[in-house]
């Protein structure tokens, strides 16, 4: 097995190891992981971390979950993966099924990729091609919302914030598309028809050569953790039947329950062309992301020059991703979640709320399973990150966010110690 001890570890790791959104040569150290179960990761040093970010948002049952591990045992003895082109499998017709009964009526076709960056390739590939399909090819842009964030592929990239987001380097190849301004009615609020002035004429003056527009509905993930009024939506909805355009909705960050709903859209009752899903899509087991559409898109396409979507990983539909997301969804809905998330954002609303006093906070803001401090200054990352360690939580804030997003296994008492340090280690930077 090797020696595993921090020191080796970490070494080994600064030898060859490139990480996400961090420099190969000029970094902190990783924090070396031998094991998690439940809510907690083991370290390299014998200590644990109260794992409050879910694993990027993916881990929802917590770590060594009985029921995903059982599910990954007994597809892995039936076979690992085997290629979608031209052959089926019973975890993808299943996944699929499921899918399709939890999400809005229309949206009965599934198409499954590897991640969430991808599902969102996907999205906007099928909305090009749908308009070349039935005859309008100059509907190829698409409109995004300013603070959003989609990816770190070329085409997710395109439609992430342009001037604020972490992708401007490449701005110059990316393609170009049209940014309408983020939402400012907060979530709970209604939303005035003057939020939609801006977008309502980038509609009138372009609607021929957009093809869709694309939004987080109701939280803006990566691009600010910004939540906003579910009424925006609806209006989102009626622009874009106005105007013959595609309506993308992104919940990779979102969908599972993380924001009260089983499905972010819920919050408004709209109904999509095309929906992104990731990330707990498999309870943070493994990769595997699916983009779902309704006949409109599926059939448009199908009756085109090409006569077939011009999309296929590798590994799409992988029996052992699509196994443990059927488990994985099952096992949420076997359980009071609402009332889970319902308890974890009293819990979080309470915890985080002495921060609202402290001189460097901007803003306070919680909603269902998601918890933000807002600074008013960025955050040092080399300060800050050993901070979280010392106080034996793993919190990884971001730009002036200091966020979490728990599993939904984590308890009251674990939530108070989280929100505690996120607290501490505000009220000490």
């Amino acid at each position: 097995m090797g020696d595993w001890s921090w020191n080796t570890l970490q070494a080994a790791d600064r030898a060859a190891i490139w990480h996400p959104y961090a420099s190969a040569t000029n970094s902190p150290d990783a924090v070396p992981v031998l094991g998690a179960a439940g809510v907690h990761l083991q370290l390299a040093d014998g200590r644990r971390l109260l794992d409050g970010m879910s694993s990027w948002w993916c881990a929802i049952h917590g770590y060594n979950n009985p029921a995903l591990n059982r599910a990954v045992r007994d597809q892995l003895g039936q076979m690992s993966h085997v290629m979608f082109g031209g052959l089926t499998h019973p975890p993808a017709v299943k996944l699929a099924q499921l899918l399709t009964k939890l999400t809005p009526a229309g949206l009965n076709r599934v198409f499954f990729s590897d991640s969430g960056s991808v599902a969102v390739e996907v999205a906007l590939k099928m909305a090009i091609q749908y308009w070349y399909s039935v005859g309008k090819p100059a509907k190829q842009k698409m409109v995004a919302l300013r603070s959003g964030y989609h990816g770190d592929t070329f085409g997710a990239m395109a439609v992430c914030d342009p001037d604020t987001g972490m992708h401007h380097l490449f701005g110059d190849v990316l393609p170009k598309h049209f940014f309408a301004p983020a939402p400012t009615c907060r979530f709970g609020d209604p939303c005035p028809d003057s939020e939609m002035i801006a977008i309502t004429d980038l509609l009138t003056e372009h609607h021929r050569e957009i093809a869709a527009i694309i939004v987080e509905p109701v939280v803006q993930g990566a691009g600010g953790m910004r939540f906003y009024s579910a009424q925006y939506l609806v209006h989102l909805r009626a622009l874009c039947d106005a105007f013959d355009v595609l309506l993308i909705f992104d919940e990779i960050a979102t969908g599972f329950g993380r924001t009260g709903k089983l499905f972010a859209l819920e919050h408004a009752g709209v109904e999509p062309d095309i929906l992104c899903l990731g990330k707990a899509l498999t309870g943070g087991y493994m990769t595997l992301a699916a983009t779902l559409c309704n006949d409109r898109i599926s059939e448009g396409i199908s009756r085109g020059e090409a006569g077939a979507f011009m999309h296929g990983p590798t590994f799409m539909a992988n029996p052992l991703a699509c196994a443990t997301a059927v488990a994985s969804i099952e096992l949420l809905l076997s359980q009071p979640w609402q009332r889970t998330i319902a308890r974890l954002h009293n819990d979080l609303e309470s915890g985080l709320a002495p921060a609202r006093g402290l001189d460097n906070v901007a803003d306070v803001r919680t909603l269902g399973a998601i918890g933000v401090i807002e600074l008013k200054k960025a955050v040092d990352m080399r300060k800050v990150q050993p901070m979280f360690v010392e106080r034996g939580v793993w919190v990884r804030p971001f730009g002036k966010l200091v966020y979490a997003m728990p599993p939904f296994v984590m308890g009251s008492d674990d939530v108070a110690t989280l929100t505690a340090a996120m607290v501490d280690v505000v009220a000490n930077i």
